[in-house]
Formats: C-alpha cells, sequence, structure tokens
C-alpha cells in the first residue's frame, strides 16, 4: 500500500509576533522591521505558495485596520505575547484617516515657517515667511517610481518643471496654486505667482 501524500500545512490567515530577524520590510512604511517588533502578516496567495505580508502593527493600523481587527478577533498570536489593545490601534487608525483627509494635494503654495529650508533646484536657502511652491518629483524606491513633495522658490518653478524627473503638470498649474492654497493669504499667493515668469501663460 502507498502512503498518503502529505498535506502541506495551512497558514492562518493572520499573524502577530514579534518580527524573528530583521530580514523583512514593513509594506506600509517600506523601512525594515527590526527583530522583535511587533509585526503583523497578512496572508497572501502567491505564484510560489502561500506567504505572509508584513507590516509594522501600527502601520497596519494606519493603513488596513481591518484586517488588524480581524486578527484581533482570531487572537492570531502565540500565548505570552504582548500585544496592544485594539482601542489603541483603533484611535492611531482614526488619526491617520483625519490626517489624510487633511494632508495638502501638489501644487500648492506655503510660507516657509524658518530660514533653514533649502531650494529643491538652486539649493538656495529658502527665507523666513517667503512664498514657497511645492511641487511633485518621481521618486524610486527599489523597482517602484513614487511622487513626493519638493519646496522650491518660485523663481526656479520653470527649471524644476523642466528637470527630467518632475512629476507636475505645467498646464493649470496657476488655478491649482490657487485651488489648493486656500490656507495662505491670497496676497502672498498672488505674490508667489507673479514671480512664476511665462510659466502656464
Amino acid at each position: 500500500m502507498s502512503e498518503e501524500p502529505e498535506v502541506p500545512e495551512q497558514l492562518p490567515p493572520y499573524r502577530i509576533e514579534g518580527a524573528r530577524s530583521s530580514r523583512s520590510s514593513c509594506k506600509g512604511c517600506r523601512k525594515k522591521i527590526e527583530k522583535g517588533t511587533l509585526r503583523l502578516g497578512v496572508m497572501i496567495e502567491g505564484p510560489f505558495g502561500s506567504g505572509y505580508l508584513w507590516f509594522h502593527l501600527k502601520c497596519a493600523a494606519k493603513r488596513r485596520i481591518e484586517d488588524v481587527e480581524n486578527a484581533y478577533g482570531e487572537k492570531a498570536w502565540d500565548e505570552g505575547v504582548q500585544v496592544p489593545s485594539i482601542e489603541s490601534l483603533r484611535q492611531i487608525a482614526a488619526e491617520a484617516a483625519v490626517e489624510k483627509q487633511t494632508r495638502k494635494t501638489a501644487p500648492y503654495v506655503e510660507i516657509a515657517p524658518s530660514g533653514r529650508s533649502k531650494c529643491k533646484q538652486c539649493a538656495e536657502p529658502i527665507e523666513q515667511g517667503a512664498p514657497r511652491i511645492v511641487l511633485l518629483r518621481a521618486v524610486e524606491f527599489g523597482n517602484q517610481v513614487r511622487n513626493g513633495p519638493i519646496a522650491v522658490h518660485p523663481r526656479c518653478v520653470a527649471a524644476a518643471l523642466a528637470a527630467p524627473d518632475n512629476a507636475s503638470e505645467e498646464p493649470g498649474l496657476r488655478a491649482s496654486l490657487r485651488q489648493n492654497s486656500l490656507d495662505v493669504a491670497p496676497a502672498a499667493v498672488e505674490r508667489a505667482l507673479g514671480e512664476l515668469g511665462a510659466v502656464d501663460r
């Protein structure tokens, strides 16, 4: 008689544990998960079988609170593992949602809060209290490209738009700057627009 084939162990849909090494990266913030740090694994089926997507537990709360709640509902951790209360993680999720709603959309005008920042185009300081323009620039993360904000002098906007890694569009720029900068005094916005030169004419 031939033996029946072994059935591979079925991974649970969620796993909360202290990271066993420092080799995994968080799929939320893209940073390394240090050994011993609490992480949430969300099981996925890939071309090579089942496996976990790993998140810092707090990053998961910010981005995937439903998965966190499901994992807590299943008590997806081993005995002796100390996990924070679900209420504290729900609070993190709520704060992240508020931050997302209030996050400004580039391009926009803002007032430099200090004189320590430098223009990302010309590398010269931006004076405290002076208007600066926030544009988008493409940034590579491994094999992915994401758009990140950069602050430039209004006079440097044309050069920034011409840069090969620019991710902001020139057509409609002035209208977008006015629409996205309602928390800045209109006079300051118009001052910045006046320094753009021939951009979006």
